[in-house]
């Protein structure tokens, strides 16, 4: 009987990171010192007074392991997108409209070719997120970083701060039964679970295929497929938000379909239904690859640790869906109704001939 491998399997455990998340609440106390008022407590988050009617939101995010699969094939140009994209759209969650970004990185050595592109995607990421890049860090530390290329390790974060409108803010907080959630198409895989991937794919980490290999229904060799750069939704989100009221929104990364739990510590007693789901061909990989090598990969997994073709969403009352699906549609961030928030406390999948309950 295939065994069944999990995100803990791969080497994520899920459990021991929500033990330690407990450890956050020793910041709390720094609060305190916030110089314009009360820090705002958000289902994703916290943002702080900037004058009395404007709140910045400040994230810092990286890309994780996905810095691996770019020094596999030795391509550059894209992973700095992907850690714009994180931060940006952890931002916008708030309503904030993103100000500026600021980059680190930490070089095994701070070669000129990768420096360029390393930057290059992250220009890409800013201009597609529509702030400027006003600083950044790059140090050479090779006693700290080592790649699977010679000379070619790194890690990569970026930072971003947003700004937003006291009365303008997506607080979570009016959610309803019966609001709709409305999805925006993902480009793949995105920032999230890699760790999975590369050691069910490639054959680097253990995994079946070499890097360059075409598959089936793939567009493009693997790597390259795994690689393609996580969205970025800050022009959907905030055109959005101009014409509707965005009661919440979901940037869809780490626990993917688990995070809509956070919405349920400001709006008690709901639960999400997902009713549509169109995977691309990179997820089915994954699974048959999986089952190739005497694994399973359930779907309650792929749901706990992937997107499954949509990255982000955002939930309206039911009479706004129309005007978001219109308003998000000319952005081309492909929305789709995807689902509905219900009265009974849980996440309820249905992908297919299946009825998924996530815990």
């Amino acid at each position: 009987m295939p065994k069944e491998f999990t995100y803990t399997d791969a080497g994520v455990d899920r459990e021991q990171r929500a033990e330690s998340k407990k450890a956050l609440g020793i910041l709390s106390r720094t609060y305190e010192r916030s110089h314009h008022g009360q820090v705002m407590h958000l289902p994703y988050g916290n943002i702080f007074p900037q004058t009395e009617d404007t709140f910045l939101d400040l994230v810092i995010e990286g890309v994780g392991t996905k810095v691996l699969l770019a020094q596999l094939v030795d391509k550059y140009d894209t992973i700095g997108v992907d850690a714009v994209a994180m931060a940006v759209n952890d931002v916008i969650r708030s309503g904030a409209t993103p100000l500026a970004i600021s980059d680190n990185i930490h070089a095994q050595a701070s070669s000129p070719k990768l420096v360029r592109q390393w930057l290059e995607g992250i220009a890409v990421g800013a201009e597609q997120a529509d702030c400027p890049v006003v600083s950044g860090e790059i140090g050479d530390v090779s006693e700290i970083i080592q790649g699977i290329r010679e000379g070619a390790g790194f890690d990569m974060v970026v930072a971003s701060i947003g700004q937003v409108a006291s009365n303008k803010i997506i607080t979570g907080r009016s959610i309803k039964p019966g609001d709709a959630i409305v999805g925006l198409r993902s480009s793949g895989v995105h920032s999230n679970g890699i760790t999975m991937v590369r050691k069910i794919l490639f054959r680097e980490w253990g995994g079946k295929y070499d890097a360059d290999a075409k598959l089936d229904g793939l567009n493009k060799e693997l790597a390259l497929e795994v690689l393609e750069p996580t969205a970025i939704y800050v022009k959907p989100l905030l055109a959005a938000a101009e014409m509707v009221t965005v009661e919440a929104a979901v940037h869809i990364t780490g626990d993917a379909y688990l995070k809509f739990n956070n919405l349920t510590r400001f709006s008690p007693g709901i639960g999400f239904e997902f009713t549509n789901f169109r995977p691309q061909r990179i997820f089915h990989v994954l699974q048959e690859t999986a089952k190739a090598q005497g694994l399973t990969v359930t779907d309650e997994e792929m749901f706990r640790t992937f997107n499954m073709g949509w990255g982000f969403a955002i939930i309206v009352d039911k009479k706004e869906e129309d005007t978001a699906l219109r308003v998000l549609a000319k952005t081309g961030a492909e929305p789709e109704h995807v689902g509905n928030v219900t009265g009974k406390p849980g996440i309820d999948i249905r992908h297919g001939d299946k009825r998924i309950a996530l815990v």
